[in-house]
């Protein structure tokens, strides 16, 4: 099925024309006022509309325009509302992205530029219903609050969900950021412990002449200051299990004991000489490679062995194509509850920006962003000025315009689709939905030499 495309403007001869040249693409509706406008808008639903500020009964005004805004987002606020506007009230376009419209297109219109507009804001309302339906599917709570839809996070989901009815010890390994720690509370909420403790300790964070105490306990006088005895991280951990953070930073001296612990289930405290049974289920992660480590000497292969029964590997945010977009989207819907804000998505720089960062932090860096973002934005729509990122850039370094971001997407879009076709135009045609004329004169239009994509 075509999905479905809402027109509103009072002119019955443009809405006549976006009708035919869109109508190949989608199932198009179309209203004449504010009132036709919001029926159809609770009747059918449209991911995306397009809406002419000057409306009856202020036609020559745009008072009218900028409450059928504010109705249609009150009433379907996943919508995107692209505002149709004369070249003279580009302020009044400016305003109403602000205000929460999705993109905006002056008069007269250019029915290309105007598909390639619609296409990206088609693809960013199935992004988001596929988000809400994730949530829907999966539930935030299954895994901890992870969520994620590419095939790396799903082959993850599935190792927890097996690793989870286990007792074996499980190795995480990944990035600063990419949530090592959510994935060890999912197999702990997942397992049979999960009635008991859940301990964690980061073993880099911890001076190493403390670090033994912190994890086995001492006691009373085993050292100056060790007025009472103390019972150690994996003590506490007692029927449940016991996370250690960065198990990379731990030192060789601390590791002899900890695989003793692996492989008897005992400890003695420090400056105790009695033996401790403790059952305890272990859950290791690192962002260092351990294999270089056992190399360098730096870490004991035994204890690598012992602790990667089972090993998950996280990927970086940069490498799960589909997922950033989404968990933005979950981020700034829930930080905007939080704080009680108006915000209700991003701006096309604020897409592309996001899509285009390098993430070195992961999904920790993304989520904050957003917070921050939420705090800072001014408008309904989060920029990427609130994010702290730059914006996409002019070969010169400057900021792009509206209109330069919009051809840069197009040419981006073209030259992939040409690429994955191997220079076949009718087929790269084909999926961009355009003629084979069209792409001849968008090649054309953006200087993009059709010998470069040749079988």
């Amino acid at each position: 099925m075509k999905p479905n495309l809402l027109i509103v403007d009072d002119d019955e001869d443009l809405r006549t024309q976006m009708k035919w040249a869109l109508a190949s693409d989608y199932g198009v509706f179309l209203a004449d006022c504010r009132e036709g406008a919001l029926d159809l808008l609770k009747r059918i639903s449209p991911p995306v509309m397009t809406l002419d500020l000057g409306l009856p009964p202020d036609p020559a005004g745009v008072s009218e325009g900028f409450n059928a805004l504010s109705d249609s987002l009150a009433a379907r606020p996943g919508t995107k509302v692209i505002i149709i506007t004369g070249r003279a009230e580009k302020e009044h376009a400016l305003r109403a992205v602000s205000e929460g419209a999705y993109d905006y297109l002056s008069k007269p219109i250019d029915i290309e530029e105007l598909k390639v507009i619609l296409r990206r804001a088609f693809q960013m309302a199935q992004l988001e219903k596929e988000h809400e339906a994730l949530q829907r599917r999966q539930g935030v709570k299954a895994f901890a609050g992870m969520m994620g839809t590419c095939a790396a996070m799903q082959e993850v989901f599935s190792l927890i969900r097996k690793v989870s009815a286990t007792e074996a010890p499980v190795l995480i390994c990944g990035e600063s950021g990419t949530g090592k720690e959510l994935v060890a509370r999912a197999i702990h909420s997942k397992s049979l412990r999960s009635e008991k403790s859940f301990i964690t300790i980061n073993c880099g964070a911890i001076p190493e002449n403390l670090l033994e105490s912190e994890l086995f306990g001492h006691e009373k006088g085993a050292f100056t200051g060790a007025h009472t005895q103390r019972e150690g991280r994996v003590e506490l951990a007692e029927g449940g299990t016991l996370f250690l953070d960065e198990i990379g930073e731990l030192p060789l001296s601390l590791q002899v004991k900890l695989l003793r612990f692996l492989q008897e289930k005992v400890i003695e405290r420090v400056g105790g000489r009695k033996e401790i049974p403790v059952d305890a289920r272990i859950i290791a992660a690192t962002n260092r490679d351990l294999k270089k480590a056992m190399e360098e000497a730096a870490f004991r292969e035994d204890l690598f062995f012992r602790l990667s029964v089972v090993n998950i590997t996280l990927p970086p945010l940069r490498e799960r194509e589909g997922d950033i977009t989404l968990l933005a989207k979950a981020f700034l819907d829930r930080f905007a509850s939080e704080s009680g804000k108006r915000v209700i998505g991003f701006t096309t720089e604020a897409v592309r920006a996001i899509e285009e960062w390098p993430w070195t932090g992961n999904v920790r860096e993304l989520e904050n962003r957003v917070k921050r973002a939420v705090i800072m934005a001014a408008g309904r729509r989060v920029t990427p000025v609130d994010l702290d990122i730059s914006a996409p850039q002019k070969e010169d370094g400057g900021p792009l315009r509206l209109k330069e971001a919009r051809d840069a997407v197009e040419k981006d879009l073209i030259v992939k689709a040409l690429r994955r076709n191997k220079g076949n135009m009718s087929n790269a045609a084909a999926e961009l939905g355009i003629s084979r004329p069209t792409l001849y004169g968008l090649l054309e239009k953006h200087g993009i030499p059709q010998t470069d994509f040749a079988l």
